[in-house]
């Protein structure tokens, strides 16, 4: 359960935070401290099972059957990167404190960012591939509101938007290489694969499969040749970027391939994948970093940098470079969190991060310098400082690398360029911001040092860098060999954690990398004045400009191939889907097997025919009269739906019957509401029509005639087709053992296939807030409604005018007596919640009576008008979608409780006073769910259209200036 508590306490507290007022500054910054810090606890009080060296589990069944289940792993490397998430996430959350302007919505900010964290934890922990790949999906999804955070800039709307498109097509990959490694080893559970190294690595799929997962792990960790999206999304506000780039999103790619070191490394494939793109990205990020003028392009490029000298430890086979790996993950994420926290400070207290503009804050702010000059000089790799001992076991490994000549050439040669590199801009970096001159007075504002409380974390995050660096193996060294060995097991080799290992090469490699990196600043300071941020040899390279041109070239094609395969009339896209059902359905007929003995067909009733002859006539006079009356071919086609409803009566399908008549009345309300939106046509003679429209009507006929009786051939294929066993009996004798009803129609849709239940009602509300979001701000066009001889298109000129329905919209009284009708909301209510309470033995269900009821509010809309109703409604539809779906899943989620898999019915027989006995069940929660949301969206999306009916209806005449006469949504 502390696994659980782990994962949901972020997201519990994200969606409080959410619900906070504004200016409630104080109280987010402290619930979202609070979850991080408990989430820290949580995770600490975890370590002596840990250590132990068995992995801490928890499993939730989900379908266990399909062998998929909710599960959680902590074992010492999820431990590790796990405290690294909710330690940084607590000093970010007390900086962000003071970083945050009162002005900005500070809710949606923590909102956010502790579904970041919580998300972040979801991937660390997941038990399960496919679980884990919808983590990291979340991850992305998260990250994208973080960087947009400031929407109304332009550089935030597009910085947020790269990283989405990146990291989202690298985690489709993901997605991808974890169903093939799912498939290759037998089974999603992580335990199972990372057991399954050689299995894997013998398959044919297996190098497919790693460039997928590497895509995925790249793409995230911003490596090359997807480096560019990292330094656009420096618009995120600085405690995003701290949090980003310290323990959280571009790490999550180098988390992802040291968890599957053992499965997916030890080959050339991986070496020259991944080591490759390691060394790539160490060596490019570092170069541009030089000479970037913003001090958070700078960081940005560092961190492209120096997950790319981890991405080459752990691409080099070693096992030695995978505690090399881990050990700088966790130094990276202490000097580049202070250092942004430094950069958000400058920019906070005086108004600009321009490395051209500043100069001389130490004099105004020695704190914040002597923070940050011990910070970059850890990421310098200066000794007694973190960063200089993982940097020393990286010159180890390259110095040490096996392989060809070349190899051990360019790999050494490459880190003390890289290195040197790093020198200069954490040189850049400090010199230009905190020495030199005084600052100019044309600074937005006066530099000085921030409040006390501010500077706290950075200050802790120093420390930490100067008391790892001195005693690594008393300070980090258990913790980095419990994570290690995790992952290693038996094959965990020695190394020693130590400040001074002798007079060696990775020394001397050090001191020519600093010697190097100062005598390079110190060249290059004329060019920067000169060409500021223009770097030599690869400025002309942009990875953004890149970028804008693939995304135009595929909005170009698609864009084509939508003028190609679509249309703007809604007829012709319906005949390509029904042409393509056609041929489908053509395909499999000749392909399927219709022969063997058949079932005996009943006779046939004479009322029944009758029946369905007045069902057909209706909907071909349905067809005919839309013509010429639109009223009446509505009408019609209603007709045509009850016979529909009379057929499941007869053939003893009654909750079919109640939900078919009530989905018949809640819809002709919705299309007799779109009417009015309906251009007039203009009338024409049947002999003077066009041959081409005749034409057309010839060909839809065909078609619809084609596909009619395909349907019916089918059916009658099925319903005579031989006795099959299949899983009707199952559910017939089951229903009520199993699933607490006598109502096989309900019990299925509420308890053995809940799951797709809660997925259709889920589709249902996004559908609904879809619609209302499109209709709110949407105006008809006035030539659609005040031009009632609007000239019409070719294909469309054979339909006459609408008749006049207004008499039938909101704002237009019913000549019924409105007080009667508002009698019948009452009666409704008691009807409804009898179709609810009965449906699970009965006809009936939430669906049904949800309708009804939705059914009763319409008829008060079309009655007492919009303001009438809308004065007295005091839970709105959105509040009923939003608690319909929490209760809904509220009722799977019991079933993990009782240690049942989710969705599963739970039964309590508690007896009551004078009533004795009585049976409840849990599926009775989730059925009122599925009333609340459906009673929610079907009101929601009526309102939508009535109030754009009602904007019509006063819309005014072309001929006058309407614009500034439109309804608003504060009249409606």
């Amino acid at each position: 359960m502390t696994l659980l508590l782990i994962v949901m306490l972020p997201f519990l507290g994200s969606l409080c935070a959410a619900v906070l007022p504004a200016n409630a500054r104080n109280a987010e910054a402290w619930l979202a401290g609070l979850v991080a810090v408990a989430c820290v606890c949580l995770t600490a009080s975890l370590y002596p099972a840990i250590q132990s060296g068995e992995p801490v589990r928890m499993v939730l069944p989900w379908a266990p059957t399909l062998g998929l289940n909710f599960s959680l792993r902590m074992d010492g490397y999820a431990w590790l990167f796990a405290m690294l998430v909710t330690c940084m996430g607590a000093l970010v959350v007390l900086y962000a404190r003071y970083y945050m302007s009162p002005a900005d919505p500070v809710p949606r900010f923590f909102a956010f960012f502790l579904a970041f964290m919580g998300a972040m934890l979801g991937v660390l922990l997941s038990g399960n591939l496919i679980q884990l790949a919808v983590f990291w999906e979340v991850t992305s999804f998260a990250s994208f509101m973080l960087i947009a955070y400031w929407h109304h800039r332009a550089d935030a709307r597009r910085g947020a938007r790269m990283a989405l498109t990146v990291t989202g097509a690298g985690g489709l990959c993901l997605l991808a290489g974890m169903l093939m490694l799912g498939h290759i080893v037998g089974s999603y559970e992580l335990d199972v694969v990372l057991q399954a190294g050689e299995v894997v690595r013998a398959h044919p799929w297996y190098v497919t499969t790693l460039v997928l997962i590497a895509l995925g792990a790249l793409t995230k960790s911003a490596q090359f040749p997807f480096h560019f999206w990292l330094p656009n999304a420096m618009a995120a506000p600085t405690p995003v970027s701290a949090y980003l780039h310290s323990a959280t999103m571009v790490k999550l790619g180098v988390f992802l391939l040291a968890r599957f070191w053992p499965v997916l490394s030890g080959t050339d494939a991986w070496f020259y994948i991944v080591g490759g793109a390691g060394l790539l990205s160490l060596v490019i990020g570092a170069y541009a970093a030089i000479f970037q003028q913003d001090m958070k392009g700078v960081l940005a490029y560092s961190t492209i940098s120096h997950l790319g000298l981890i991405t080459l430890l752990l691409g080099m086979n070693s096992t030695i470079g995978l505690v090399a790996a881990l050990f700088h993950i966790v130094n990276h994420a202490t000097f580049k969190a202070s250092l942004f926290m430094a950069a958000g400070i400058v920019d906070h207290e005086t108004g600009t991060r321009d490395l051209g503009r500043l100069s001389g804050l130490r004099r105004a702010m020695p704190i914040t310098a002597t923070l940050a000059m011990v910070a970059a000089a850890s990421m310098a790799g200066v000794p007694l400082l973190n960063g200089f001992i993982s940097k020393e076991m990286f010159f180890t490994e390259t110095v040490y690398v096996a392989g060809n000549l070349s190899v051990r050439v360019l790999l050494p040669l490459a880190a003390v360029v890289a290195s040197t590199f790093s020198v200069a801009y954490s040189l850049r970096f400090i010199l230009q911001v905190f020495f030199g001159p005084a600052p100019s007075d044309d600074l937005p504002r006066p530099p000085h040092e921030p409040p006390r409380w501010m500077l706290l974390p950075s200050t802790l995050l120093v420390i930490t860098c100067l008391v790892v660096g001195v005693l690594p193996a008393l300070t980090v060294g258990p913790l980095l060999d419990t994570a290690a060995r995790s992952i290693l097991g038996d094959t965990m080799p020695t190394y020693s954690l130590a400040l001074w290992h002798g007079w060696n090469t990775p020394l001397v490699m050090s001191l020519l990398a600093l010697l190097g990196g100062i005598g390079l600043y110190l060249a290059l300071r004329r060019h920067q004045r000169e060409h500021p941020g223009k770097a030599p040899v690869i400025y002309r390279f942009d990875g953004k400009r890149s970028f804008d041109i693939v995304m135009a070239f595929v909005t170009g094609a698609a864009n084509y191939a939508l003028r190609l395969l679509s249309s703007g009339r809604l007829q012709v896209q319906l005949l390509l889907l029904v042409l393509g059902c056609l041929i489908i359905g053509t395909a499999l007929w000749w392909t399927g097997d219709t022969t063997g003995p058949r079932r005996e067909v009943t006779e046939l009733d004479p009322v029944f025919l009758l029946m369905w002859v007045i069902g057909g006539v209706s909907a071909v006079a349905a067809a005919t009269q839309a013509k010429y009356h639109r009223l009446a071919a509505l009408m019609l086609s209603g007709g045509a739906g009850l016979v529909t409803c009379m057929t499941f009566v007869w053939l003893s399908a009654p909750d079919l019957a109640l939900t078919q008549l009530t989905v018949e009345v809640v819809t002709v309300v919705l299309i007799l509401l779109g009417l009015r939106w309906l251009p007039r046509r203009i009338a024409r003679d049947d002999e003077n029509e066009p041959a081409r429209a005749k034409l057309r009507r010839l060909r839809d006929l065909v078609i619809a005639c084609a596909v009619g009786l395909g349907l019916a051939t089918v059916t009658y294929v099925m319903l005579t087709s031989p006795m099959v066993p299949g899983i009707g009996p199952f559910f017939v004798e089951n229903a009520l053992p199993l699933g607490g009803g006598t109502n096989v129609v309900n019990v299925i849709l509420v308890d053995f296939r809940g799951f797709d239940t809660f997925g259709e009602i889920t589709v249902l509300g996004i559908v609904a807030l879809t619609v209302y979001a499109l209709l709110r701000r949407f105006r008809p066009p006035p030539e659609s409604i005040d031009r009632p001889h609007q000239q019409l298109d070719q294909d469309e000129a054979d339909d006459h005018p609408a008749p006049d329905v207004t008499a039938l919209l909101p704002g237009n009284a019913m000549r019924i007596p409105a007080v009667n009708v508002r009698l019948l909301l009452p009666i409704a209510a008691m009807v409804s919640l009898f179709f609810l309470l009965r449906g699970h033995n009965e006809p009936g269900g939430g669906f049904v009576g949800g309708l009804v009821m939705a059914t009763a509010a319409i008829l008060q809309y079309m009655v007492g008008g919009t303001v009438w109703v809308e004065s007295r409604t005091r839970i709105h539809p959105q509040y009923w979608i939003a608690f319909g779906l929490l209760c809904a899943a509220a009722a799977g989620v019991m079933g993990w409780f009782a240690g049942m898999p989710f969705m599963s019915a739970i039964a309590w027989h508690p007896v009551l006073p004078l009533v004795g006995e009585v049976h409840l069940s849990s599926v009775l929660i989730f059925d009122i769910g599925v009333y609340m949301l459906v009673i929610g969206a079907t009101v929601l999306i009526l309102v939508a259209l009535a109030h754009q009916s009602l904007r019509s209806q006063r819309r005014p005449s072309a001929g006058r200036a309407g614009a500034a006469n439109q309804l608003t949504d504060g009249e409606t």
